[in-house]
């Protein structure tokens, strides 16, 4: 498959982003192929990286991790070795969702979940330990006004 995709791709993608489990029989009704058209084109899309994976998206909150926090981080130190490092850290901890490096006054932010207060706490301790940073603030989730994992098509 080439790098660009056509307007049956983008219907099949925005369907599987609503609904990853959807069977290859209802996929074709819904965008108007069979089911092994269909299929080929899902399998054209993962081998070219459209699609990078399939998974469950959970509940955090049913799951006890109440605390959503974005962790603002700068540091004095721009290094491969310290990106690196930070970088390993952060794929290591588990209650860290996504970490970014950002252009601006902000060096680093990091987006948790996690229980309660407390659990952050240990998680900032973790953090601090493993990485050298000159100065870390956090922002915690009042009221979640959208969240979503789809993608505009």
């Amino acid at each position: 498959m080439n790098e660009t995709i056509d307007a049956l791709d983008r219907k099949i993608l925005s369907k599987l982003q609503t609904d990853g489990s959807i069977g290859l029989e209802a996929l074709g009704e819904a965008v108007g192929l069979s089911r092994n058209a269909v299929w080929r084109r899902m399998r054209a899309l993962e081998q070219a990286g459209f699609i990078r994976e399939r998974v469950a998206i959970l509940d955090a909150e049913r799951l006890g991790l109440k605390l959503s926090v974005f962790i603002q981080i700068r540091t004095n130190r721009h290094d491969p070795d310290w990106l690196s490092n930070f970088a390993k850290a952060t794929r290591e901890m588990p209650s860290i969702l996504a970490a970014y490096r950002m252009s601006g006054d902000l060096d680093y932010l990091v987006h948790a979940r996690v229980e309660d207060m407390a659990a952050y706490d240990l998680l900032y301790q973790e953090l601090i330990r493993r990485v050298d940073m000159s100065d870390v603030s956090a922002s915690f989730v009042m009221e979640e006004l959208k969240e979503t994992t789809a993608l505009p098509l």
